[in-house]
């Protein structure tokens, strides 16, 4: 019998649940593997542990900017300036050695599964469920640029609540951890020729999908009725779940939802071999098996001065083209035929996902070109030029910066959900958020609404949050976003129809017209396209 480590109200939250062996010593940069023997003792939920995290220095950077963008002066934000003020701050804070965080450890593959009261005890009541029946279930993937983040970051009670609305029992959530930084994404011939496993993060989320579909049914959910859901990262990861190993291997979920699903397209070997010698440097050692032997403090802190150090706009790290879990990019995938075809999929993206990830110090076209050749060594003069003076020319755009901004948007981000809805016949649910700012993230809170005041001011997001929330746990209950008292929700079709969530719902669910809601997905057309082939990688 399943017991409960922590009971409130009418959920039961089943905190860190193991689903893999400790990722340390041999384990380390490998494959995860289920856990052996059964442990007998019930974890109250008082430890939590986390996956080894780290943030780029230039995102202090980034949050002046975004601050600017918000108040109309991103043209005016002066990058000279806030780069001198980062180098007097990491001057005065920068010194101090590395210390991971009480919760941080590379033992951090667990689960937690939070169900309905009502589903669980109905599972294990006088009438129990069948293995192929129960309540639907949803999944969730953090983001946090692949080197941040875990599962308890998002409460999910009010997610659930709003599944109960028409008198059902709700649906189960369940988050897992994977691993982050160079933990879980090193790659390249010499990290995979001494038996690293590149995207071991995807490996670690791929087994956690499957754990939820072996064992979910003992917690009243059903294995068939899983929606895998993530946000930025999150998403990104869920794009390569749907084409990993060229869509050949059934996946452990039938829907999905793609939130801001976002990467860096990396293909190149030279990209990943110098990431790995960069982290082998920081962590005094010339060999994998060195760094598998090292101890976790030292990688841990490796780690931290790979990511802390990282070019501006990158997080050292990210899925890669392995060869093996991902032969090729997701856009080349969805273009090519190689992923899973029996999906339901839901995607958005938000209006303004660019600016904290855009460099403020590109101007003139030479910048701008400069860019793309770090971001992909192997760019060919042709495709530069293309992308900078036909897909992106400056006198197109107010000033340089909202240039680079839509190429970040697009390349990044909001591309990413255009190749999905092609590869699925249009038959996909797309939506833009497009609550003020809209930048990238902040649909987060909205989805995760508990009546918390968030980014806006309280009376203007219930509306729009709640509204949210009623179409996600819609599809994850039904494959449908639809339903009483919301408005239209339409599949993208062939005019490429897109729901756009913003404050209008405050009209439209007091009894406006619904299709003013509907509009047509400004990211769809030549440039997508044109991206969706990677020839600059």
């Amino acid at each position: 019998m399943l017991t409960p480590f922590q009971e409130s109200g009418q959920l039961y939250n089943f905190s860190n649940i193991r689903y893999a062996q400790p990722p340390v010593g041999k384990l380390r940069f490998a494959a995860p593997v289920p856990p052996q023997g059964r442990n007998p003792n019930v974890q109250n939920g008082n430890s939590t542990p986390i996956c080894p995290v780290a943030w780029p220095t230039w995102e202090l950077i980034s949050a002046g900017f975004v601050a600017s963008f918000i108040e109309g002066n991103a043209t005016s934000f002066n990058y000279t300036e806030a780069e001198q003020e980062l180098q007097l701050y990491l001057a005065a804070n920068g010194n101090s050695s590395y210390t991971p965080t009480p919760r941080e450890t590379e033992d951090c593959l667990f689960l937690d599964v939070i169900v309905p009261k009502a589903v669980f005890d109905g599972a294990h009541g006088a009438r129990r469920r069948r293995q192929n029946g129960g309540a639907s279930v949803l999944v969730w993937i953090y983001g946090g640029g692949y080197v941040g983040g875990d599962k308890s970051s998002s409460n999910p009670s009010g997610l659930i609540k709003s599944s109960q609305a028409n008198g059902d029992p709700g649906l189960i959530f369940v988050a897992m951890n994977y691993r982050l930084g160079a933990l879980g994404w090193l790659s390249g011939p010499t990290f995979q020729s001494a038996g690293g496993v590149s995207n071991a993060g995807l490996y670690d989320q791929r087994l956690a999908l499957e754990w939820v579909q072996k064992y979910i049914h003992l917690f009243g959910g059903d294995p068939s009725k899983v929606t895998v859901m993530g946000e930025s990262a999150g998403g990104g990861s869920i794009e390569h779940q749907m084409t990993a190993y060229g869509g050949q291997r059934p996946v452990p979920f039938s829907r999905a939802v793609l939130q801001s699903p976002g990467f860096l397209p990396t293909t190149s070997q030279f990209v990943q071999e110098n990431t790995t010698n960069l982290f082998l440097k920081y962590l005094n050692v010339s060999s994998i098996e060195e760094a598998r032997n090292a101890s976790s403090l030292a990688v841990m802190t490796a780690n931290y001065n790979l990511i802390t150090n990282a070019q501006y706009a990158s997080y050292a790290v990210g899925p890669v083209v392995d060869g093996t879990f991902a032969p090729n990019l997701p856009g080349i995938a969805f273009l090519n035929g190689a992923y899973t075809k029996n999906l339901t999929v839901m995607a958005g993206h938000n209006t303004n996902e660019a600016p904290a990830f855009t460099p403020p110090f590109i101007g003139t076209d030479a910048e701008l070109a400069g860019y793309l050749r770090t971001a992909f060594p192997t760019i060919a003069t042709p495709v530069v030029d293309h992308i900078v003076h036909t897909l992106y020319p400056l006198s197109s755009y107010p000033a340089p910066i909202d240039r680079t901004m839509a190429l970040i948007n697009e390349l990044l981000f909001q591309c990413n959900t255009d190749y999905v809805a092609r590869a699925y016949g249009n038959r996909t649910y797309n939506y833009q958020f497009e609550v003020f700012p809209a930048l990238h993230g902040y649909d987060v809170p909205y989805s995760f609404y508990n009546g918390q005041a968030t980014n806006v001011s309280a009376d203007m997001v219930a509306p729009v949050a709640r509204a949210m929330q009623s179409y996600l746990v819609n599809f994850a209950m039904t494959g449908d976003p639809n339903g009483p008292g919301l408005p239209y929700f339409p599949v993208q079709g062939n005019n490429a129809t897109e729901m756009g969530l913003n404050a209008i719902l405050l009209s439209a669910t007091a009894g406006a017209t619904p299709d003013v809601m509907v509009q047509r997905d400004p990211t769809v057309g030549a440039r997508c396209a044109w991206l969706q082939k990677a020839l600059y990688s």
